[in-house]
């Protein structure tokens, strides 16, 4: 069919017009500084997906100076002009995207690369980052007022970053809702040892320093990534059920606190496995340092790292984290209950499995150990606010809710719905409404009164 020749220009002008708005839609834009999350705005960063990062890293204790070079494998999720990385105190010397040198600026803790090209929709480029400078740990009261990230240690440091602390130490996409694989590769002086994330792939001697190379194949958020560097006693084998098991402890705290740390670690290990479902991650173990001021433990992925807090459990505890919060992690900091509050309640069912107390008993002395007048009770679990997002009410709170739902669908809905929600979730993220819709969907109940009454009203509930 043809068309007359004022049809021809009509259509010729309709195209031109489209292919405007086409091309003016998908016009490059600078990467958002941030994801959005409100207790946190400018961590992690818009307009890219983290992929791997390749992290080099050369430590001198003597003067806790730390250069590095991290390159990020990323995979641009818009049409960039652009992007973000998050970097906190320490100096940036050069930036590079796809093996080209880049032009960067720097805003406090936000560092904007605009490369040569635009990075298109779709297309996976790498940046690679040199820095260096002395990392200082963060303070304040969110984690119990403790400082925490890069902590100096007697003889070397102790890394724990959880919330916003990774980038104190390598630029990244500093939010869990980025999860990325990870290659750690790290120098000391000779004689120390350096625990990482994943699995050992190296470690030689050269030159006196020590040459060690860690691979964690499985994504992890940021916050969950560590290098911490001492003098460690090294034990390696398999737990009963078959998972490599790997703990260092400091020599200092060899005979602490009369806890076997490897023989806890591989029996939580393998009966979480039962519980839970199959262990995440390539290796299970733990890193026992030497640090007091610290004052808190955490789940690092694979390897949970004990300071001064060490006891059976909060092995337990830390361990199945494994599953809620490193494997299934948060998709915003407000819904951090599903990582505290299932961890603690996993503490309540290893007494339940050890024949100790019933996690029915455990809930009912948390209960009852608080007056309806406690501020206990004022805390709103599923949206705590940033700076008591580690608030024991969330961790307790969060347990009692557990426990409840426990008792309102029943044992075998329950011990279905834990292995269910971390399958479905394995290496992503999820928030308080997939696990509500979840339990509905498993139990064939309806819940809703009950999460309102323990995660989103304020005050004591009534039993």
């Amino acid at each position: 069919m043809a068309l007359s020749r004022s049809a021809r220009l009509g259509a010729l002008a309709t195209a031109t017009a489209s292919f405007f708005v086409i091309a003016a839609s998908s016009a490059p834009t600078p990467g958002a500084p941030g994801i959005g999350d409100p207790y946190f705005p400018r961590l992690g960063n818009g307009g890219f997906d983290a992929r791997h990062y390749d992290l080099n890293l050369s430590y001198a204790p003597d003067t806790g100076r730390l250069d590095g070079r991290t390159t990020l494998r990323a995979r641009a999720t818009r049409n960039l002009s652009s992007f973000d990385l998050d970097l906190q105190q320490l100096q940036v010397s050069g930036v590079e995207v796809d093996g080209r040198k880049a032009r960067f600026t720097r805003d406090g803790d936000e560092i904007t690369v605009t490369p040569r090209d635009d990075l298109r929709e779709g297309r996976d480029f790498t940046v690679s980052v040199t820095y260096g400078g002395i990392p200082e740990a963060l303070g304040g009261p969110i984690v119990f007022g403790s400082r925490y990230g890069w902590m100096k240690t007697a003889d070397g440091v102790f890394v724990a970053c959880e919330p916003n602390a990774a980038s104190t130490w390598f630029p990244s996409s500093d939010h869990p809702s980025d999860k990325a694989t990870y290659d750690i590769r790290i120098r000391t002086p000779r004689g120390l040892t350096a625990v990482s994330n994943g699995r050992l792939v190296s470690a030689y001697d050269k030159h006196g320093s020590t040459y060690t190379h860690w691979r964690e194949s499985r994504p992890m958020a940021t916050y969950l990534a560590t290098a911490t560097i001492g003098k460690f006693d090294v034990r390696t084998g398999r737990t009963p059920g078959g998972t490599p098991i790997y703990v260092a402890v400091d020599p200092v705290l060899k005979d602490a606190n009369g806890v076997d740390v490897y023989a806890v670690t591989a029996a939580a290990t393998d009966y979480w496995s039962q519980v839970f479902g199959p262990y995440p991650f390539e290796e299970t173990g733990a890193i026992v340092d030497d640090m007091p001021e610290a004052g808190f433990s955490l789940e690092v992925q694979s390897k949970p790292a004990y300071s001064a807090v060490r006891s059976e459990t909060t092995i337990v505890h830390e361990l199945a984290h494994q599953w809620f919060g490193d494997s299934v992690s948060v998709a915003q900091w407000k819904d951090i209950w599903l990582n505290e509050g299932f961890a603690t309640y996993a503490q309540w069912l290893w007494a339940e499995h050890q024949g100790t107390r019933s996690a029915h008993d455990s809930f009912l002395a948390g209960y009852n150990s608080r007056p309806a007048d406690s501020s206990f009770w004022q805390i709103k679990v599923a949206d705590p606010q940033r700076d008591t997002m580690f608030a024991s009410a969330v961790y307790q709170r969060g347990a009692m809710t557990l426990q409840a739902l426990r008792e309102r669908i029943g044992d075998t809905a329950f011990f279905k719905l834990l292995p269910a929600w971390t399958k479905l979730h394995r290496y992503g993220n999820a928030n308080t409404a997939d696990f509500i819709r979840l339990a509905e969907q498993v139990s064939g109940r309806q819940l809703d009164d009950l999460f309102d009454t323990w995660l989103f009203t304020t005050g004591k509930p009534t039993l």
